[in-house]
């Protein structure tokens, strides 16, 4: 048969269950490539929600991001991540993404644009690749897993049946 070379989880700083369950050393140690999708939270992970839900957002459409998501608490610590980008030079989708990217374990990072600015802010994010273990440590304070993974159940793996 032909061998898995790539697996596609669903992560970010406020969607972690790849680092709980040991798949990102485990597609290491199987020489596996791993493409984070949603590395952006469906758009949390950016400033477009710090002040509200813009009527033209996926959370006011009630696509894939719900708006119960975009709680009091989930805008405290996106707001606390922005202040740490801010200080990387980097807005928080650049670090999002360079965040995602860390280590080498996750090989891409699929970003689901929409508007050509999009794609440029978010190709910046090379230009700053690396953090201290201060910053990691100040980032953990607030990436936080928010419940917010809607694709967990397909995620899951049933075991042999008896």
């Amino acid at each position: 048969g032909t061998p898995c070379l790539i697996h596609q989880p669903s992560y970010n700083m406020l969607n972690r269950w790849v680092e709980r369950d040991g798949l990102k050393d485990t597609l290491k140690e199987l020489g596996i490539g791993s493409i984070a999708f949603t590395p952006l939270a469906q758009g949390m992970l950016t400033n477009k929600y710090l002040k509200g839900i813009p009527g033209d957002s996926r959370a006011a459409q009630g696509k894939s991001l719900k708006q119960e998501f975009l709680n009091d608490q989930a805008i405290e610590h996106i707001a606390k991540l922005n202040e740490i980008a801010s200080r990387r030079g980097q807005t928080l989708a650049q670090m999002a993404l360079a965040w995602v990217l860390r280590g080498g374990r996750v090989t891409t990072a699929l970003i689901g644009a929409s508007k050509p600015s999009q794609i440029e802010d978010c190709a910046g994010a090379v230009a700053n690749l690396d953090f201290t273990e201060d910053e990691l440590a100040r980032i953990d304070q607030h990436a936080k897993d928010a419940n917010i993974n809607l694709w967990a159940a397909s995620a899951e793996r049933e075991g042999p049946s008896r």
